[in-house]
């Protein structure tokens, strides 16, 4: 019974990455080089969309991490009067 839920679950995956794949793979089988560079040039663009953008620069972190300071100070002042060890 694991078995068939096991096969299931590999064959739909299968399923699932076998698009993504074939669409890489579909630019070394183009024969016109113009048309086969092209075809790259789209793939990076593709790749390029997707990934993560760069982190920001230092001083926007600094100023995050400022804010995040005052924060945590107005935390830390509001649960003074808790009582920790009772």
């Amino acid at each position: 019974m694991v078995l068939k839920y096991a096969a299931t679950w590999m064959l739909g995956f299968l399923m699932a990455a076998g698009p993504a794949v074939a669409e890489v793979e579909q630019c070394r089988f183009i024969r016109a080089k113009p048309d086969r560079e092209a075809c790259y040039e789209r793939q990076a663009a593709a790749l390029e969309s997707r990934r993560k953008p760069p982190p920001e620069s230092n001083t926007t972190t600094i100023e995050t991490l400022r804010q995040m300071r005052q924060d945590d100070d107005a935390v830390y002042k509001s649960i003074g009067g808790i009582c920790r060890g009772c």
